[in-house]
Parts: structure tokens; sequence; C-alpha cells
């Protein structure tokens, strides 16, 4: 079993001492705007587009869709609508794994929000859509793609956070071999990066076709959804974890380990007064002290008869 707590809001006014980062003054702004459990609201809309896409097929690529040119000529509701498109194909899937799959996004989902809290939550799965709108006209404006990008790789960045924050949980792949969740991000992060290739330089047909059959699809579209997606939570990651990576906590941290190793040593009963050793280095280890020196020295079994009587 794995317990997990929440962070507590750091104290307000002079007394606190912390600098405050960007999303800190965001959430002090704007955090009594956050949705709670916005993951639940999320794989609602999900079903609303699994029941229009059966019941009006072709409703979402023709009115719905993230489309550049159309939202230009004032479809400004694209924007909004285009998170209704489901991250798992319902032409390739069958029902169970489709309530899997989307359990298991509500899953992360919740987890993100109880670690982070849910304005933190909230701004990185809206900037996250923020960016694939951001990034879709500009692509149309500067290459003229008009380029329609999907909800798949913005779900997937999920499982990135989730790696990052919770590394040893373990699932159960296939629902039988045990695997920690550290290396399924580190396949993702490997699945992001082959899509952003694939698509961005192209690639013959008989590697687009193989690359098909692990579920990348090596187009334009895709390599710019995949791209915007992880620099969301590159940049989410840096900002959040930002005294990490920093100099000075890198130097704290070093300092620490090197006081709790001396205290350590400190803390030992027995210490041999040739070689150095203590009961710490191992548990068949004995010590003596020797009655012809002078003093309290004290001696492991390795050296306790052939070391010089210290007078």
């Amino acid at each position: 079993m794995h317990s997990y707590t929440m962070t507590g809001r750091r104290p307000a006014g002079k007394e606190c001492f912390y600098h405050m980062n960007w999303i800190d003054k965001l959430e002090r702004k704007f955090g009594k705007y956050a949705i709670h459990n916005l993951m639940y609201y999320i794989i609602i809309l999900y079903a609303v587009g699994f029941v229009l896409q059966i019941v009006v097929p072709g409703l979402y690529e023709q009115w719905l869709c993230l489309d550049a040119a159309a939202i230009l000529r004032g479809q400004v509701w694209r924007i909004f609508t285009f998170i209704i498109d489901s991250p798992v194909s319902t032409d390739f899937s069958g029902f169970i794994f489709i309530m899997f799959s989307l359990y298991l996004y509500y899953f992360m989902g919740k987890m993100l929000e109880y670690q982070w809290g849910t304005f933190r939550f909230n701004l990185y799965y809206f900037s996250g859509m923020l960016l694939h709108v951001i990034a879709c006209l500009v692509v149309y404006l500067v290459f003229g793609w008009n380029l329609s990008l999907g909800t798949y790789y913005l779900n997937s960045s999920l499982l990135l956070a989730f790696a990052a924050l919770y590394p040893d949980v373990e699932f159960l792949l296939f629902f039988i071999l045990p695997i920690k969740c550290k290396w399924i991000g580190i396949f993702y992060g490997l699945y992001f990066g082959i899509a952003i290739v694939s698509g961005l330089i192209g690639v013959p047909a008989a590697t687009y076709f193989a690359l098909l059959q692990v579920g990348i699809v090596a187009e334009r579209a895709t390599s710019v959804a995949a791209l915007v997606s992880l620099l969301n939570f590159v940049i989410f990651y840096l900002s959040t974890n930002r005294n990490k990576f920093s100099p000075k906590q890198i130097q704290r941290k070093r300092t620490y380990a090197k006081k709790v190793r001396t205290a350590s040593q400190k803390s030992s009963h027995h210490r041999c007064a040739v070689c150095g050793r203590t009961e710490q280095d191992g548990d068949d280890l004995e010590f003596r002290f020797c009655s012809k020196c002078v003093g309290n020295y004290e001696y492991c079994q390795d050296h306790l008869f052939t070391h010089e009587h210290r007078k």
C-alpha cells in the first residue's frame, strides 16, 4: 500500500520569507475560481463525445474540432468544444477497454489534484488546452497547415506528471506483470519523442504503418499535439519543482547528507582505532579493548592481535 499526504498551504504575510513562483501568485489571485474534481467533468464531456459520435457521425469533425481556419472565420466555440474528443479511439477499442482507460485517466487526474491542489491541476490541464489552441493558430498562420489537434497527448501528459510524482507506484501490465510507474513514464517520454520527430520529418510508408501499429500516427498534427503537451509538462514540472533544481538547494542537500553521515559515525558505540570501522559497517564485526594499550583504545577482530600497543 502507498500512503499520500496533502501538502499544506504556505502561510501568508511578512513572516513568510519564501519566494513565490508564478504559480503561487496565480493561485492567490484566482484559486477561488478553480473547479473541484475537474477530471470528473472531463470524463463526462468524453461521454458526450461518444454519444455524438454514435448518434450524429461527422458532427465533431464538421463543427466542433479544433480547426484554425474555421476559428478565424468566427467559429470561436471550437476553442472549447474540441475537448470532448475522447483520447481513446472507439473504432478499434472494445467497450471494456474504453471504460478502463477512462477510469485510469480519472484516477490519475484525481491523484494529481490531490497532490498539487485543485488550482494547480486546473492550471495544468487548461494550460495544455490553451497551448493546443495557440499552436493550432500559429501553425496555420505561419505555415498554412490547418491541423486538427486532438486530446490524446494532452491526456497522456497526465501519466507523465503522475509518474514524476509517484515513481514507485506499481501498475499491473496486462493485469499480470507489476511495473513501476517511473518505467511507464520513461516509455511514454520516448513515445512522445518518436511521435514528435516522425511527424515533423516524415517517414517512409513502411515505417508509417509500423508506427501506426503501436498507436503513433506520423503526421504533423500528431507531432504538434505531442510537442505542446510535452512542453506543458516540462514547463509545469520545472516551475513546480524549481527549488529542487536550484544550485543552492543542491548544495544544501549535499551539506545535510554530509552532516548526517558525520553524526551517524559519531553516534557509533564501537570504532576500531586502526581501520576506523564501526559496528555499522557489518553485523559480524566484533570489538574489544586492549589491556596493554594506555587509554581506551578499541579494536576490531582483524586488528585486536596485530596492532602496535600504544604507550
